[in-house]
């Protein structure tokens, strides 16, 4: 279909129609206003403005004009081929106030084009980037689905695409920038609550409004420096914590998604919102959490495959083994590496292209603890390695050389996961400066209790079985201490409820017990080290997963 409105055929840029227009008739963002469907496209450079510096390219959403027709979603969906069930960029609805006072609140919501985007970071193989005009991009090719990119996003924008199984997420239709074209959603919405400009042109309308006029960017305390910004929104539907979720299992006319890692939208317990007035989510789309029970495990198989060294190798120092002593020279290495194995194949098939593993270390993006912790796993891996050739040659000489990188690898192994969580900027309760050093305990404490079902030397096997019971001490104080303490955000606070009285109670409060059991280990014997393993497993998953059913968006 297509219309003449002044003697030019024009692409007519409806819902229903095709919204691959010629650069000749679209209005160009950055020129200084926005022209309305099929106006012809002025002259001008997109990547640059008259000043000759880089275009920085923003979007303003007026929610004063938004009517929340979802025209920009579809023509989202139909530029960008986004498949059923995920969405670039979406309308999110909040119904607000007492009836019969109430009103219906609309958000568009998408990608925030943060100026320090902690998915580029994140990333480990830069298929997550940020181009020079400021657009975070993405490289489907290179991405490995390691999903690094959705925990550390604070407004969980990304998705993993179904039928590729590659992160994606609303990129400003840079191919269409690139040509001189708007975004899609800025052609099709019929009351102009959707603009684009360059920042850097101070005469574009964007930046006359941003610079003159009151806007607001969603959760600017996580210093991202969004450039997208809103004017007019309701501060129920920028707090992802200030509205309620609806009961029952059903939206305004959608239902709500379901599944055991689907995080739906609005505060989870009634009454807890953090908005004065009354809010209830209308109408959202589907989320999910990362990482699942993979990572949980990951943690603590990696664990023991830290401690597995550390621990025999502290009973050698201390003297309750020789350095020839099999428990250390063969044992030791052979059960840390086959714990890492574990840990390495956790890793990969969490993965969603498991087959581009070895892209983390043939196009490393050095910011991201993804690709640090995997080069030192690989590293601690050949130390070991090494150490069990030494062991079954029997050169003590070459043990006693290895276990200095030996140490500072084992403990890096297992505390690099606290910088990985922290480098997840949308997960607070993984913010935590405490986990550093609660890790390296559980890896003294985890292979304490691995060599402790271990019959060989008495008093060795009693000095192990101690540690064990202070392990449970030190671990119940660290977690006393996370849990008890008041958490700085709603987020942390949400996620710690989640943790011990919500969603993951049975795991959180098994693992305490479990612990506290094993407190007696010296009376129990083995069976006390066997509770603490269990109970440490029940523990992280509840941590991990806690820490990612708090709502974002």
């Amino acid at each position: 279909m297509s219309v003449d409105n002044s003697g030019q055929n024009r692409g007519f840029p409806g819902i229903l129609g095709n919204l691959t227009m010629s650069a000749s008739t679209a209005s160009l963002p950055g020129s200084g206003a926005y022209q309305g469907f099929g106006t012809p496209a002025t002259p001008a450079t997109p990547l640059r403005d008259n000043g000759g510096r880089p275009a920085k390219w923003v979007k303003v959403l007026d929610q004063t004009r938004c009517i929340g027709c979802h025209a920009c979603t579809t023509a989202c969906k139909s530029e960008n081929q986004v498949p059923v069930g995920v969405s670039r960029t979406y309308v999110k609805s909040v119904d607000v106030g007492y009836f019969p006072q109430v009103r219906r609140a609309f958000q568009v919501t998408r990608c925030n084009q943060c100026e320090n985007p902690p998915c580029v970071t994140a990333c480990p193989t830069s298929a997550m980037h940020q181009r020079l005009d400021g657009i975070v991009d993405f490289d489907k090719s290179i991405c490995i689905g390691c999903k690094a990119c959705m925990a550390a996003c604070p407004y969980d924008a990304i998705f993993i695409n179904p039928e590729d199984h590659s992160a994606e997420k609303c990129n400003f239709c840079a191919q269409r920038l690139d040509i001189g074209l708007e975004p899609a959603c800025v052609v099709v919405c019929p009351v102009e609550a959707i603009l684009v400009g360059d920042m850097n042109d101070a005469n574009s309308k964007v930046a006359k409004i941003i610079n003159r006029q009151p806007v607001s960017v969603r959760r600017p305390e996580k210093e991202t420096h969004p450039k997208m910004f809103y004017k007019g929104a309701h501060q129920a539907t920028l707090d992802p914590l200030a509205a309620t979720a609806p009961g029952g299992d059903t939206y305004s006319f959608a239902q709500k998604p379901q599944g055991s890692h689907i995080v739906n939208a609005g505060h989870p317990v009634a009454g807890h919102h953090n908005s004065s007035a009354q809010a209830v989510i209308a109408y959202e789309v589907g989320h999910s959490s990362p990482w699942d029970w993979r990572v949980s495990l990951y943690t603590w198989t990696k664990g023991i495959s830290a401690g597995a060294y550390l621990v025999p190798l502290a009973l050698v120092l201390f003297g309750f083994m020789k350095w020839t002593n099999p428990l250390f020279s063969i044992v030791s290495p052979l059960l840390a590496l086959i714990f890492l194995g574990i840990t390495g194949i956790l890793l990969i098939a969490d993965l969603k292209h498991p087959s581009r593993f070895y892209m983390i270390f043939t196009r490393p993006q050095w910011k991201s603890w993804l690709v640090r912790g995997g080069f030192i796993i690989g590293v601690y891996g050949a130390i070991m390695t090494l150490q069990l050739i030494a062991g079954i040659l029997k050169i003590p000489a070459m043990e006693k050389i290895l276990a200095f990188p030996g140490v500072p690898l084992a403990v890096m192994t297992e505390i690099y996961t606290a910088y990985l969580f922290a480098q997840a900027k949308a997960r607070d309760l993984w913010q935590n400066p405490l986990l550093p050093p609660h890790l390296f305990a559980q890896a003294i404490f985890l292979g304490a209790a691995a060599f402790s079902l271990i019959d060989y030397n008495p008093a060795a096997q009693m000095a192990l079985l101690w540690i064990v019971a202070v392990a449970g001490i030190v671990h119940l104080l660290f977690v006393l201490g996370e849990s008890s303490i008041t958490h700085p955000t709603a987020h942390a606070h949400l996620a710690n409820y989640q943790m011990t009285r919500g969603k993951f109670k049975s795991f959180f409060w098994a693992g305490i017990v479990l612990v506290l059991i094993s407190i007696f280990s010296p009376v129990l014997g083995i069976f006390g080290p066997i509770l603490w393993l269990i109970g440490l497993l029940a523990h992280e998953h509840a941590y991990v997963q806690a820490a990612q059913s708090v709502p974002l968006a």
